[in-house]
């Protein structure tokens, strides 16, 4: 695989009912993280914040580990942790990121996920969920008591199982094949709580630059409501990837497809089912 070329842009804003920006990104290869704090004012921001500054230790690298993740995730919770404990509300942080990894002797994303912020893949038109939210109304959706399009207005969307900070909250793990062309959206569920996956979908075949892009996902977010902080990381791989061509391109949860995990110690790629768009 040749040397990796990417371009990337990010965007956050506050929303229109919140009054303290509570998500926190980084955006520098080869790793991309969104964070998405809970806690309030001085608590919610300093965690998902925390998050954010351990992840920046792998910023600039040129050869991260599996390893290196996973001691990573660790070190997040550690951090969250300190500062739930002292605090009278407690604290905690989502954590969805992406990182280039050096496994098998192979450049590849290694996708890492806690609560329900969200890492996308646009390959061509077909758009997939790599993550999947650790929360109550997926619960219900995996249950069959709610479909996917009443996530967003379901009265407990915003309670999660899983959260930064808390020691028995295991990350999820994903690792897929870097594919040339394709384009990633890391966001904060302030994003997919006001854009349908079809409105993400056409946001992110515009084919503006990923700076460009990421604001104009925000920005209508909070024009449909704001309910939320919202953040995006858009993310492009120009060039060093597997042609888009390839066998088994694709990885991770389809929009219309059944999750499964893939835990840190067996990491393995695996091949998608179904598409959307």
């Amino acid at each position: 695989m040749s040397r990796l070329h990417t371009t990337v842009g990010a965007h956050t804003d506050t929303g229109r009912r919140r009054s303290v920006n509570e998500d926190a990104y980084l955006a520098q290869m080869p790793v991309f993280v969104v964070a998405d704090g809970m806690g309030g004012h001085d608590a919610g921001d300093r965690a998902s914040a925390a998050v954010v500054e351990v992840f920046r230790s792998l910023a600039g690298r040129d050869e991260v580990s599996v390893d290196d993740v996973t001691r990573a995730v660790d070190a997040a919770h550690s951090a969250v942790g300190s500062i739930a404990a002292a605090t009278s509300r407690g604290a905690g942080s989502t954590l969805t990121a992406v990182l280039a990894v050096r496994h098998d002797g192979e450049l590849r994303w290694l996708v890492v996920n806690i609560g329900d912020s969200r890492v996308y893949r646009l390959v061509g038109d077909r758009l997939e969920q790599v993550t999947v939210d650790h929360s109550v109304a997926q619960e219900m959706v995996d249950a069959g008591r709610l479909s996917r399009e009443e996530m967003a207005a379901f009265p407990g969307r915003n309670v999660i199982t899983r959260a930064v900070g808390e020691e028995r909250s295991a990350a999820d793990y994903w690792l897929l094949p870097i594919v040339t062309g394709e384009r990633l959206l890391l966001c904060s569920d302030g994003l997919t709580t006001e854009l349908s996956d079809e409105a993400i979908r056409a946001g992110l075949l515009m084919g503006g630059a990923p700076g460009r892009t990421a604001q104009a996902l925000v920005s209508q977010a909070v024009t449909l409501g704001g309910r939320d902080n919202v953040t995006a990381v858009v993310v492009d791989v120009v060039a060093g990837g597997v042609s888009p061509a390839a066998e088994d391109v694709t990885g991770g949860l389809s929009l219309s497809a059944e999750s499964t995990t893939i835990e840190a110690a067996t990491i393995r790629t695996r091949r998608s089912r179904g598409r959307a768009g």
